[in-house]
Parts: C-alpha cells; structure tokens; sequence
C-alpha cells in the first residue's frame, strides 16, 4: 500500500471547527506515485486546465487541453488503457489553434440513436466541434450562435424530456455574453442553461438560472440523484465572501432552488462529480475556501466522497482527500473525472506539480476500496 496520511478530525475540537459535528476523514494520496502518470509536460509551457471524455469501449479517455492559462491552441490526446499510458500529441483541425478559452468535451446521443462527441470553446461567440466517430476525427470549431460565456460548457446532462435533449450550463460575469459587453461595477455574475433537442447540434439562446452580484456564482458542475428524479448543480464561489453553492431542480432544469451553503469541506473550484459502482460520490475540485476560514488543503487538488444525501443535508461526507499538493498559489484542479468498469477512477487535471516548473497535465488512478483499507487500517 503506498504511503499516505490520514488524520480522523473532530471538528468541534480544532482549527478547522466551523459549527459542522460530523466526523470527516482527512486522506492525503500525494505521494502515491504510483497511482499517478504524467500526461504531458512541456518545459516551460503552461499546459492546463484538461478535461476527459471515456468511450463506450470503458478504456478509451479522450483529452483535451489549452496551451496556456485558460486560453491557447487546444492539445488532444488520447489514453486506450484506462490513463495508464497517453498517445502523443494528436492532430486538431486548424481551428482549435484558435480557442480563446478553456475546451470542454462532452458525450451525446442525438435522437434518432446517432452517437457523437461535441467540444466547446468559449469566451465570445461560444463555438464548438463534432466529432462523429469516437474522436478519431472532428470537424472545425464552428460559432454555435450570438453569444458567449466563460468554461462553455461547465456542464452537460442528459434531460428526460425526450430523446436526444440535452441541458448544458455556464456563466459569464458579463463581458462574454454579447458583442459589446463589458463587466460593469459591481460585478454582476450570472449561470446560464442552454437546451438542446438535437443531440447536441443545436443550442437555444441562454437564460438566466441565477444573477447576483453579491454571490459570484461560477463553473456549474451537475450530477443526476440516484433515483434520477433530481439534477444538483454544485457551484464555485468567485467572490469568496460566501460558502461555494448548491442549486436543485425537480422538473428537469425548468426552475431551480435558491443556491444555499455546501458543506465546508466542499468548499472549491470547478466541482466534477461522478457515482462509483458502490452508489457514493466522488467529487474532485480545487480546494478553495472563503476568505477567513481556514483550509487544510488550500489551493490543492482535494477530492471528496459522500453520497447524494450529503448534498441534500449539508452534511460532511465521508472522506475529504488531498489528491496532489499544489506548489503555487491555487492555480490547479479543472478535474476530468472518469469511472472505469473496474470501478476504478480515472481523474486528470493541471497544476504546479512540481516546484519551480510550468504546469503540466497529470492523471491519477484509485479505487475507493483503497481508500476503505487504508481508513480501516488507522488506529
């Protein structure tokens, strides 16, 4: 069992105690480097911000990243074992050189059973490309209308409205939105959804979910309930005056509640969230909190476990896991999250692995058994 720190805390009882009186196992994986591949690194090259896409095949991950801080020419690589080992980089269409902003990937099902994988670039006018068979090919990033955002899309989730509908969710605080935006003082943010009835070929004009310029609700990360009658949208929290946030939905995405408090312990940026086959939560993040309370993993790839319930409570969960320790400042953690047949997870993101380096991209593989034995096994 490699090497790792688990502390068992009480928060009523220590520097983190912040009125929650649920016990919460702390796991640190940094050094399990045995669980952990390199996907690409470039000296000197700021490469971030990934996202993951798993085939139908269970083993096949697709990725895709920017050459830069939020923006540049997007790299695509692909993993056909699990994210054990990674293809060099592959060739992209012309276009992509051109993506002003974070891509994002996303698997859909049009109506009539078509199968594809669209990617979407942001900032103004959103834009997005087809991929048809599996991503060995795709075509040009084409605008998808008159109109942008920030991390397009953050989100996508099958709706049961029909075959091949589709909501997709993002922000802007408005200078992406329109042509002729500019952000205006105070900050107004704003989520958006936008509809699909087509699989994924055609998006409806955006509306508001939520506006506010007192919580600068951003990055919406979905998750279905497990009885499937509910969408949860977890939300960072850019002001950082208040908790990161939580919305529900009883009626497919038409109306949702008012955002409330998460648990302290997710607390962060860019939430991904996926079931293991055991039927809990697994949520990876950047673990940022409000500005006053005081974080064990500040600015570092965290990861959680809990179950939907946690999310409907407000409660703790189960375990709270440093992932990878972030050598500068909070720049890390746009998490890929992928569950594997195995039930393994396959989760990949950026940071500043290592001191003094340019941010690369890295993958780590673990199963929550690991986790189990390793809690178990503390005294």
């Amino acid at each position: 069992m490699p090497r790792f720190t688990l502390m068992i805390l009480g928060l009523l009882c220590n520097n983190w105690a912040l009125g929650q009186q649920e016990v919460l196992k702390l796991l640190d994986l940094n050094d399990w480097s045995d669980h952990q591949v390199i996907v690409d690194k470039e000296p000197g090259q700021y490469l971030g911000h990934p996202t993951t896409c798993l085939l139908d095949d269970g083993k096949t991950i697709l990725c895709v990243y920017p050459k830069g801080h939020g923006k540049g020419g997007i790299v695509y690589k692909r993993s056909r074992d699990g994210g054990r080992t990674w293809s060099h980089r592959l060739p992209t269409p012309t276009s992509w050189a051109t993506s002003k902003e974070v891509p994002t990937l996303h698997r859909v099902t049009g109506p009539d059973g078509t199968k594809r994988i669209i990617l979407f670039s942001g900032l103004y006018p959103t834009r997005m490309a087809i991929s048809n068979d599996e991503g060995r090919t795709w075509g040009e990033l084409e605008s998808v209308g008159n109109w942008g955002g920030i991390v397009v899309m953050g989100c996508v989730a099958a709706l049961k409205t029909g075959p091949g509908h589709y909501l997709g969710l993002f922000h802007d605080d408005g200078r992406f939105f329109g042509a002729e935006n500019q952000r205006k003082e105070p900050v107004e943010f704003t989520v958006y959804k936008t509809l699909s009835t087509d699989g994924g070929l055609t998006w409806s004009t955006p509306t508001a979910v939520d506006r506010s310029t007192r919580k600068h609700l951003c990055e919406p990360g979905i998750i279905r309930s497990p009885n499937g009658k509910q969408l949860a949208v977890l939300l960072r929290e850019n002001s950082r005056r208040e908790n990161s946030q939580i919305i529900f939905s009883d009626d497919e995405g038409q109306t949702w509640t008012e955002p409330k408090d998460l648990p302290n312990w997710l607390n962060g940026d860019r939430h991904t969230a996926q079931y293991t086959p055991d039927g809990r939560l697994f949520i990876s993040y950047r673990c940022r909190w409000p500005t006053g309370k005081k974080a064990p993993y500040e600015g570092d790839w965290v990861g959680w476990v809990g179950t939907y319930q946690d999310l409907i409570n407000g409660t703790n969960g189960q375990y709270h896991i440093r992932i990878k320790d972030n050598t500068k400042s909070a720049d890390c953690a746009y998490p890929g999250v992928e569950i594997m047949p195995d039930g393994s997870l396959v989760t990949t993101t950026y940071g500043h692995w290592s001191p003094g380096e340019s941010p690369f991209i890295l993958s780590v593989r673990f199963n929550l058994k690991e986790l189990d034995q390793a809690a178990s096994q503390q005294k």
